[in-house]
């Protein structure tokens, strides 16, 4: 579907939870949030409603996210479902790992189409004091399982000020070895992010070309959003830069956002959004449910305005509360 501004809007993420495993130091507090109570999480029927009434406006490709989706049970029933879906294209799924590798058969058996890991450091002591939990091991050992299944593997990195560079470097050596795309994400000034100072994607970029030599823009499309993607001599993966910072791309965004609690966000950085719960709970028909999302893609905003004037508009949740 095309909105006012002339934007194809074709994929969706969708958080299952608000729950997560890890407390990472720009996402959660270390004493966790107040989590949504169970009966008010949209249910999987709930949620393949919407994803029904989404597709049949243009919507191909789901993404599913938390907080950390694999808490929840029988997530892979779900992508499954959804799988099924007319009009739905492909499903991924973001985690932080720490579960994927007991649950990754499973879940590819089901559809999954590719998996994002969030993995901010290769030092097992620096992703403790990162994440407050002592799970790297388990994280690499998703990654690795990630690949024996064969399926679509990226890994997010989330760098904060402070960082170390050679840690960073380290870190985007997996696209070297592996044919893993490795992407560097501008922190996003929203919630806890607001107490950390971002890493601008520029940056890294040049102290990767130092490291590794002089990239080319890769000709391939690696996925749904908006990274820039290089490919560096010898790399079997490439390096992908998501600067929502330092380049504003939301005149080519593509997405809408579904929370766990059902509410429709048009823009993850601004506060405008339609809860769907109650409707759906109060008895909407499906036409009637397809026709409330098709004005809501119609009428999505046409930017954010982190620190700007319209600052009013910037969401103030926490990151583990919208799903990223």
């Amino acid at each position: 579907m095309v909105d006012r501004y002339g934007r194809t809007i074709d994929y969706m993420r969708i958080s299952i939870t608000d729950r997560c495993n890890l407390r990472c130091i720009y996402c959660m507090p270390e004493e966790g949030i107040e989590c949504i109570p169970h009966n008010e999480i949209l249910a999987y029927e709930e949620i393949l409603r919407v994803v029904r009434a989404a597709a049949a406006n243009g919507i191909s490709k789901i993404k599913i996210t938390g907080g950390e989706p694999l808490v929840r049970k029988n997530a892979s029933e779900l992508i499954r479902q959804i799988k099924q879906v007319e009009g739905i294209l492909e499903v991924t799924l973001t985690t932080n790992g720490v579960l994927f590798k007991e649950q990754g058969a499973g879940l590819v058996a089901a559809g999954l189409d590719g998996v994002n890991f969030s993995l901010d450091t290769q030092d097992a002591s620096n992703f403790q004091r990162i994440t407050r939990v002592d799970a790297y091991r388990d994280v690499l050992a998703s990654i690795e399982y990630s690949l024996q299944l064969g399926i679509k593997t990226k890994i997010n990195c989330v760098p904060i000020q402070p960082y170390d560079y050679a840690d960073l470097a380290e870190l985007a050596g997996f696209a070297k070895k592996y044919p893993i795309d490795v992407r560097f994400i501008e922190l996003m000034p929203i919630g806890l992010g607001l107490q950390y100072e971002p890493v601008k994607s520029e940056y890294i970029l040049e102290q990767l070309t130092r490291e590794y030599g002089e990239p080319k823009v890769s000709p391939v499309i690696h996925g749904n959003g908006p990274a820039h993607y290089y490919d560096f001599p010898g790399f079997k993966g490439s390096i992908g830069f998501i600067s929502p910072i330092s380049n504003i791309f939301c005149e080519n965004c593509n997405r809408i956002r579904l929370t766990a609690s059902g509410t429709l966000k048009l823009c993850l950085c601004n506060n405008r959004s339609l809860e769907l719960k109650p409707l759906i709970r109060g008895g909407i028909s499906d036409e009637q449910l397809s026709e409330v999302i098709r004005n809501a893609i119609y009428d999505k905003p046409l930017e954010h305005h982190l620190g700007g004037p319209d600052d009013d508009t910037t969401e103030t949740k926490k990151m583990v509360q919208i799903g990223g």
